[in-house]
């Protein structure tokens, strides 16, 4: 392959998805168990919607909080709210023939991590991050 140009060179095609019906406690053990930061949710193969790490924390009990209690409600708040209620919807997104360049672009003006990929019919094709940047940028450099 040669240097890569579009989004589908770098994206990540094989990625993790949310139903809007689950609920947060499964959404939080399964982010911090994999290190994920943001998933993308799905209806079928059409993309609905993105969760972030920081929107599962705003819909957390706060981990200052003290009280012998506080763990419990923190679960019972996490299982009982689900992905459609705390998920984004209406994201920028890009397709896999987007110049990187202009998905570089999108990423720092709009302070974003990630780019869901997905094709003219919505349907979900893979993501591409800041951090799918960071490794291109690396290897570009490695071979200066």
């Amino acid at each position: 392959m040669g240097t890569p140009r579009v989004v589908g060179d770098i994206m990540t095609t094989k990625v993790a998805v949310l139903r809007e019906e689950e609920n947060l406690e499964q959404v939080t053990e399964g982010m911090e168990r994999f290190k994920f930061r943001h998933l993308p949710v799905v209806d079928g193969e059409r993309l609905v919607g993105m969760v972030s790490d920081r929107d599962i924390l705003r819909s957390s009990v706060s981990r200052l909080e003290t009280s012998a209690g506080a763990g419990l409600t923190d679960a019972k708040i996490k299982s009982s709210t689900f992905v459609a209620s705390i998920m984004k919807r209406g994201m920028k997104t890009v397709g896999p023939e987007t110049p990187l360049l202009e998905a570089a672009k999108w990423l720092v003006g709009m302070k974003l991590s990630a780019l869901p990929v997905v094709d003219d019919a919505g349907k979900l094709l893979g993501i591409v991050t800041d951090h799918d940047f960071l490794k291109l940028t690396v290897e570009m450099l490695d071979k200066n």
